[in-house]
């Protein structure tokens, strides 16, 4: 039999734990986890530098430097798994005053996300950076370890509503500790590298980087996750403590 205490926050921690889950795999499905704010086009000089910075953006090879350029001068953003700039929706670039502005995006492959970053971006002599590489693959790989944690969680917690028993509770709230924490690196592994890149791609004259909001997301994401964990350990302890305490009086 458990108390409506323990109950209660058993209750209170899974829809904790579904809403940190569907915040997060939203921020990872969505683009806007940093964005640049890039001045206005002017002069056709200009015009011909970004129509051909956006043609190798779409169609060109996948290099570094080339789509962060991209990004820095067609006011893009950048997630984990999307690279966008925003352009006019007309042949004509800038020809149109107040022309439609559309989100042209394009994936990272899974090839991409493994691939090396270079001390100097697009200069593949320049030796690998291995801080920034591992930061990139890790803000890649832990968000889907948080969610497969999540998982495993609701799987145990299914079984053991089956079972009828309160026994796995602790366990679950280590998994969901341990899903807010890799949530919680990934942020930090993505604004760190984002800080890196910046070191070595200097922004232009004009360019303003800022967060999005699905990193704000993914940031909510964690402390829910953590809360969850929380009530569940204590749940955990606290059921645990009163059935000793139980079964001493029962003895006695």
């Amino acid at each position: 039999m458990v108390d409506n205490r323990y109950a209660t926050a058993l209750v209170i921690a899974c829809v904790l734990s579904i809403l940190a889950t569907v915040y997060l795999s939203v921020a990872i499905g969505t683009q806007h986890w940093y964005q640049y704010s890039s001045p206005a086009v002017r002069g056709e000089a200009n015009v011909s530098e970004l129509r051909f910075l956006y043609e190798e953006f779409i169609d060109g090879e996948f290099d570094e430097k080339t789509y962060s350029d991209t990004l820095f001068r067609l006011n893009g953003t950048v997630s984990l798994w999307w690279r966008c700039v925003l352009v006019p929706n007309s042949a004509h670039w800038y020809k149109e005053p107040d022309a439609k502005m559309v989100l042209e995006c394009r994936s990272f492959t899974l090839p991409q996300q493994f691939t090396p970053k270079y001390k100097e971006p697009g200069n593949h002599n320049s030796g690998e950076d291995l801080l920034r590489t591992y930061l990139w693959r890790c803000q890649f790989l832990l968000p889907l370890v948080s969610l497969g944690l999540v998982v495993l969680a609701g799987l145990t917690g299914f079984c053991a509503c089956l079972c009828r028993s309160f026994a796995p509770t602790l366990g679950i709230g280590i998994l969901q500790l341990l899903a807010g924490l890799c949530t919680l690196a990934t942020v930090c592994c993505h604004l760190a590298g984002m800080d890196l890149l910046h070191r070595v791609s200097m922004l232009p004259d004009k360019v303003d980087g800022s967060l999005g909001w699905s990193l704000y997301l993914a940031l909510i994401s964690s402390p829910l996750h953590m809360m969850a964990a929380a009530l569940l350990v204590w749940a955990a302890r606290s059921h645990s403590q009163s059935y000793y305490r139980m079964s001493a009086y029962r003895v006695a």
